[in-house]
């Protein structure tokens, strides 16, 4: 199979909503544990908890959609995640706390 073949395959094949945060968790826990290896790189720190801020600011950004079809229950608890990883993240930056629990999320 030709580069060019092979390539239209690979886009032909989809992810599901699920597998793709489930990807995105990871990759950015991953960020997280890295960054964690060395605290005195702020620049990489910094970079991973924005992200991880980020992706959980979405994550409540779309439990709040009123066309969110989650159960209420299930998204008034990742709104009150995202709540939570925003003061943690803020925590982190100033100093203040660790970085494992943003991780263990």
């Amino acid at each position: 199979m030709s580069g060019y073949a092979a390539y239209g395959k690979i886009q032909n094949v989809t992810e599901s909503p699920r597998s793709t945060e489930r990807r995105l968790l990871s990759q950015v826990t991953a960020a997280l544990i890295e960054a964690g290896k060395d605290f005195r790189n702020v620049q990489k720190l910094y970079d991973a908890i924005l992200w991880n801020k980020r992706v959980w600011d979405t994550f409540a950004y779309e439990c709040a959609a009123e066309d969110n079809q989650l159960p209420k229950e299930i998204r008034a608890g990742l709104i009150s995640l995202a709540i939570w990883v925003n003061k943690e993240t803020t925590s982190v930056m100033d100093g203040q706390k660790d970085l494992e629990p943003l991780i263990s999320i």
